[in-house]
């Protein structure tokens, strides 16, 4: 799968701050990326049981009703004292309201109902390329960190107020966007999908 610059891309994600993050990583590369929201797509129940199966059903969906090359990101938080929840149930802990100050609280209170010590915790992103046809590609990346509360900054989006990556003094919501970008698990992921040349930038 090659895309060359000037190709239309649809983000296949309702979530605005997701679709924020991938534009700015698509941004340089030439592509013009589109919101499935902004299409009118609807959101394909994710029922697979990994990250990576729910961005390849996210994307398929997309790129099959758009008839574009389509990009779908399944992402979460995995807490090591709760033996990796919220996982791929990220979005559901915040409800359907996608509340997530609810679900900082919970993953607070289950901490201290189970006196856990270790606040560890680890964001995952799976990136998943579809094309019309329906061949796909995926990609994996992680940031491992530890927690804290009560949740601190007003950038970023989900559990980032209550995220502090391996090496840093700020939560993800306290950063700069640029910053967040340079290391977050989704920077990671999309860094794989760039070295694995989908973007043709010759053309």
């Amino acid at each position: 799968m090659r895309l060359p610059r000037g190709s239309h891309l649809v983000v296949a994600s309702h979530n605005p701050g997701k679709v924020r993050e991938i534009k700015a990583l698509l941004g340089p590369h030439g592509i013009e990326p589109i919101g499935a929201g902004d299409l009118g797509l609807p959101e394909p129940e994710e029922t697979a049981t990994s990250f990576s199966g729910n961005a390849e059903l996210k994307a398929r969906a997309a790129a099959i009703a758009s008839g574009h090359f389509a990009l779908a990101d399944d992402s979460g938080l995995s807490v090591t004292a709760l033996d990796g929840a919220p996982g791929i149930y990220s979005a559901r802990w915040a409800g359907a309201t996608k509340d997530f100050s609810t679900a900082m609280a919970r993953i607070e209170r289950e901490l201290r109902d189970k006196a856990a010590t270790d606040t560890r915790a680890w964001f995952t992103c799976a990136l998943t390329l579809c094309s019309p046809h329906g061949d796909m590609q995926s990609f994996v990346g992680e940031v491992h960190g530890h927690l804290t509360f009560p949740p601190r900054g007003v950038n970023g989006f989900g559990y980032d107020p209550i995220f502090i990556a391996d090496g840093m003094d700020l939560t993800f919501a306290e950063m700069e966007p640029a910053a967040k970008h340079a290391i977050s698990h989704r920077a990671k992921a999309f860094e794989k999908l760039l070295h694995s040349g989908v973007f043709d930038e010759s053309l």
